[in-house]
C-alpha cells in the first residue's frame, strides 16, 4: 500500500492504554515516518496530544485537535472554530434542567464546575487538570473576550443523556453536532467542523484523501474512514464504523493499528 499520509485517532484506537501509545507502536511510527506523514486526529485538547507526539518522534507534523474545530502544527494555530458562549449558555441552560455538567474546552483550557470521578478519569487519562469553577462563570469569562469553546462535554447518567438528547436534536442541531462517547457522555461540537474536513484543509496541493490511510473507532470518525483512500477500524470500534470501513485489524489493545502497519505499511 502506498500512501502519504497516516491519520490516527486516539482514544480506543492508536492508544492500547488509555493514555499512552506501546513500544510497539512507537518502533513502528519511527519505522514509516520518513514516508508518511502521521497526523494525529482527536477530539483531545492540544497538550493531551502533544505529548504522545513527542513520544512517537512526530512533533513537526500538525495535529487535528477537538474533532477538527482546532488544528495546530507546533504552537502555531492555523485554523480554529468555537461555539460562542451565548449559544453555549442556551445549551447549558437545558442541561441544567436535566441536572447534566459541562466540560468546557476552549485551546488547552479546560473548564468543570467541580470535580468528579468522570474528571478525574478524564485528568489520569489525557494528563490534562481542569480549572474549577461555575459553568457561568466561565462562560461571562470567555464571553467578555470574545472567545467560547472548541467543545463541550455534556455529562449525566444514562437516563439524563438518554432523555435530553431528542432536545439537543431539536434545538441546536443547525450548529451544533452531537457524538455520543458512552452511555452517559455527550462530545458537542461546532457544526461546521469535522475530522474529514480538518484532513482535508491539510491537504498540499500535490495530495489528494487518495493518499490518506485512517484509522478509527467511533462515531466520529465514520465520514473520515468512508472518504479517505484507505479507512480502517479496529476490533473494539462500534459495528456502524467496522460496516464502512475498508478493513479491520486487531483491537487497540493489541496494538491494531501497529500490526496493521507493519503487515502492510
Amino acid at each position: 500500500m502506498n500512501f502519504k499520509i497516516l491519520c490516527s485517532d486516539l482514544d480506543g484506537t492508536l492508544l492500547s492504554t488509555k493514555n499512552n501509545v506501546s513500544d510497539f507502536t512507537i518502533s513502528e511510527v519511527h519505522r514509516i515516518k520518513e514516508r508518511l506523514k502521521i497526523i494525529l486526529v482527536s477530539a483531545r485538547m492540544p497538550k493531551s496530544m502533544t505529548y504522545l507526539q513527542k513520544r512517537m518522534g512526530i512533533e513537526e507534523n500538525p495535529i487535528i485537535c477537538y474533532n477538527g474545530a482546532l488544528i495546530m502544527e507546533k504552537n502555531k494555530e492555523l485554523s480554529s472554530t468555537i461555539i460562542s458562549a451565548e449559544q453555549t449558555k442556551a445549551l447549558n441552560t437545558l442541561a441544567e434542567s436535566y441536572d447534566i455538567k459541562l466540560g468546557l474546552y476552549h485551546k488547552d483550557e479546560w473548564c468543570v464546575g467541580q470535580s468528579s470521578e468522570r474528571v478525574e478519569k478524564e485528568v489520569f487519562n489525557t494528563k490534562a487538570n481542569p480549572i474549577l469553577e461555575p459553568t457561568s462563570i466561565t462562560l461571562e469569562r470567555w464571553g467578555k473576550t470574545k472567545i467560547g469553546p472548541h467543545k463541550v462535554m455534556l455529562m449525566g447518567t444514562k437516563t439524563t443523556i438518554d432523555a435530553i438528547s431528542p432536545e439537543l436534536q431539536k434545538d441546536f442541531s443547525s450548529i451544533m453536532s452531537f457524538y455520543r462517547s458512552n452511555d452517559t457522555l455527550i462530545e458537542v461540537a461546532p457544526k461546521s467542523v469535522s475530522k474529514l474536513k480538518a484532513i482535508k484543509a491539510l491537504l498540499q496541493p500535490n495530495e489528494s484523501l487518495n493518499d490518506v490511510i485512517a484509522f478509527g473507532d467511533n462515531y466520529n470518525d465514520i465520514e473520515m474512514l468512508q472518504n479517505v483512500g484507505v479507512g480502517i477500524a479496529v476490533a473494539n470500534a462500534r459495528d456502524e464504523v467496522k460496516s464502512v470501513a475498508n478493513k479491520v485489524t486487531l483491537s487497540n489493545k493489541e496494538h491494531g493499528v501497529a500490526q496493521f502497519i507493519k503487515d502492510h505499511l
